[in-house]
């Protein structure tokens, strides 16, 4: 969907309780669940309880309706019985990242690479590189913002395991889906037309980790692909610039940018973003949890196509009304 022309009106009646429900399938597979307000030529109106979406119509599939269809008639005798729905209903998927509420069986890190590496990539612009992690099948990764920041030629390479064996191959019809440059987070999408279903990662949870616990990272250091590095996590509260951090032994460098930081459940509780230059083992990440409040309100951050160079719009602070002296 392009986020980029989703504009947010405040209605008088905030918090009230929609009467029913319609769901708006839309093209990246996302849905909006609220009531229909009006349809137009271009866009369309649904109102989802504290505020108005005004959707371009270009972005929406198809419109589910909630209203409960009336009982059909009895047929007559000999005759079988149809279901009649007022609209196609939408089919049930799969969430736009996978985050199990039960952590799995702990494993080795020699089995859990060859399970879930193929979900780890390269991220190249023409400046550099970084790494980058599936969230779906449907080719939506994460990254971090350093790492295409003023970039527009992204390409995704990818290690396909065929055979016992692995197939490199570079995709670059990759889209910029939306970014946060505080948080240092980016969200992508490869839309190459021959591109297959990627193998993903889940989300897990940093809050659930102890201290001393071990993590393993996996990423392209210098360029070096399918880099493994273990380690143990050293905190969860290390505060940088006002943000907190996982902070971890295992050895992070430049081209680690984005990749992912792994329980040994093989969840992904951590995106590695620095290190400490001076020294070693001191390698940070990004809680998952910031992910996960990330893309749960992507449409906040979603990037704008209109204005490349700036990953966030605001709008212009009121002027300040100067006011005459008080005379005594």
């Amino acid at each position: 969907m392009s986020r980029s022309c989703l504009f947010l009106l405040v209605v008088a009646a905030c918090g009230l309780p929609l009467a029913r429900a319609d769901s708006i399938q839309l093209k990246d597979k996302a849905a909006i669940v609220g009531r229909v307000l009006a349809e137009k030529s271009d866009h369309i109106a649904v109102d989802v309880g504290y505020t108005v979406l005004v959707i371009p119509r270009n972005q929406v599939v198809k419109i589910v309706r909630g209203d409960t269809p009336k009982p059909a008639s009895k047929p007559p005798r000999g005759q079988k019985a149809t279901a009649i729905s007022p609209m196609e209903a939408p089919e049930p998927g799969p969430g736009f990242y996978s985050a199990p509420g039960k952590a799995a069986p702990i494993r080795t890190v020699l089995e859990l690479v060859n399970q879930i590496g193929e979900a780890v990539v390269q991220v190249r612009t023409p400046s550099g590189l970084g790494s980058g992690f599936f969230l779906n099948e449907d080719g939506f990764l994460i990254t971090n913002f350093h790492v295409i920041e003023g970039e527009t030629q992204i390409s995704v390479e990818v290690y396909h395991q065929k055979d016992g064996q692995l197939d490199r191959r570079t995709y670059k019809q990759v889209r910029i889906i939306a970014l946060n440059k505080f948080a240092d987070l980016a969200l992508l999408k490869v839309e190459d037309r021959d591109a297959p279903r990627f193998r993903s990662v889940p989300l897990g949870s940093a809050d659930a980790l102890s201290v001393g616990e071990r993590v393993f990272a996996i990423g392209s250091p210098l360029g070096l692909e399918r880099t493994v590095t273990e380690g143990i996590l050293s905190t969860k509260t290390r505060e940088v610039g006002g943000l907190l951090y996982l902070q971890t032994t295992a050895q992070i460098n430049p081209g680690n940018s984005g990749g992912p930081l792994f329980n040994l459940s093989g969840e992904v509780i951590g995106v590695t973003n620095m290190k400490v230059s001076a020294g070693e083992g001191l390698g940070f990440a990004i809680p998952v949890e910031t992910l996960k409040y990330f893309l749960d309100h992507r449409d906040a951050f979603a990037y704008s196509n209109e204005n490349p160079a700036n990953p966030y719009r605001y709008l212009e602070p009121p002027s300040r009304i100067r006011h005459p002296p008080l005379e005594d």
